[in-house]
């Protein structure tokens, strides 16, 4: 799961490195942690900035 890379939840599309993104996802509890990519994969839900500008 951590291989594959995060989509756009509304439209499917592969987001990529470098984009401007929007994350949904709750503030983590616990303090400090590593590995902030793996961490947004796992908890995060991931908007393209064109599909959450067209929303507004």
């Amino acid at each position: 799961m951590l291989n594959k890379a995060p989509e756009c939840q509304v439209c499917g599309k592969e987001i990529e490195g470098d984009e401007v993104v929007h994350i949904q996802m709750r503030y983590p509890k616990r303090k400090g942690f590593a590995e902030v990519k793996a961490y947004l994969k796992l908890e995060g839900k991931f908007t393209c900035d064109t599909c959450a500008k067209s929303k507004t």
